[in-house]
């Protein structure tokens, strides 16, 4: 099996964690582990496995001038992005989450334009436009009375400040993934990011009543921890010594199919004709806005 092949398998390895992960970590919150709860484990966990994987990597000295952006990082990618998500995910439902996350490509096309001053084509404004009206279209339309579920509204908005919050640490990191190792730059921010969820994290992490548990939702938080927060990134970095980002970056648009099929052979979640016509919106929208310019002839 080549190394290109192995590369791809890993980039659907990474996009079938993260789509499966939302009915996943939906089916443990919050019975057994708040919203918050659970990100004390995921970047206390992830950062263990980072730290000690760290030795495989080269050994490298963060430069004083970028600590400040390491810290912006770690805010926008460890902190906002998932404590957003998964209180998110407690309010709302797998299906909408696995929708709304693929507005992130939209949310890096904006905030390029306003921060690196790319231009905005009409392809990409169309798109953004029809990305924002399936997301505004699930917030608005999506709710339905559930006791999983005991405020959609909210927790689809919260989903859109996650994709912001994602979509701003993905422009934000971009020179240190260029200057840093993965290895390097993984165990700094997720060592600010449990010292920084620390005092909003604990309560929740407190309550957790480990002796009631049962063992399937022990295998959930490790899934979450290990799989969603640790290997996933792991996955990336391989496809990206094979691929380009952008392809890479294109399995995004896989995880909604993933999430979906997942949520509903699980019996976790149902179709409505809003939310398919929310889906196809969004994903039309994130083709249009993330679509190639034709070169000048």
């Amino acid at each position: 099996m080549s190394k290109r092949t192995l590369a791809i398998l890993a980039a659907i390895g990474a996009t079938t964690i993260y789509g499966i992960n939302h009915t996943i970590a939906k089916g443990v919150m919050p019975h057994y582990v708040g919203p918050f709860g659970f990100i004390m484990l995921r970047v206390v966990g992830a950062a263990i496995l980072f730290w000690g994987i760290s030795f495989l990597g080269p050994k490298e000295k963060i430069q004083k001038k970028d600590w400040g952006r390491i810290l912006v990082c770690a805010i926008l990618g460890m902190v906002i992005n998932m404590l957003a998500f998964f209180k998110g995910l407690q309010l709302s439902t797998p299906i909408n989450s696995a929708v709304l996350v693929t507005i992130t490509p939209i949310i890096v096309v904006i905030l390029s334009a306003f921060f690196l001053r790319e231009k905005i084509t009409l392809n990409k404004g169309l798109g953004i436009l029809l990305g924002f009206i399936g997301a505004i279209a699930l917030i608005l339309f999506g709710a339905e009375i559930r006791q999983d579920a005991p405020n959609i509204p909210l927790g689809n908005f919260l989903f859109i400040v996650n994709a912001t919050s994602y979509g701003a640490y993905l422009i934000v990191v971009k020179k240190l993934i260029e200057k840093y190792h993965p290895f390097t730059l993984m165990k700094w921010l997720f060592t600010i990011a449990v010292i920084i969820n620390f005092p909003i994290t604990l309560p929740e992490f407190m309550e957790i009543e480990w002796s009631t548990i049962p063992l399937w939702a022990y295998g959930s938080i490790a899934f979450v921890v290990i799989g969603t927060t640790f290997m996933t990134y792991l996955f990336n970095v391989f496809a990206l010594t094979e691929l380009k980002a952008s392809t890479v970056g294109a399995f995004v648009y896989v995880q909604p199919l993933f999430g979906i099929l997942f949520a509903l052979f699980s019996g976790k979640d149902q179709l409505t004709l809003v939310k398919i016509m929310a889906t196809v919106l969004v994903l039309l929208g994130v083709y249009l806005a993330s679509k190639k310019p034709k070169p000048n002839p």
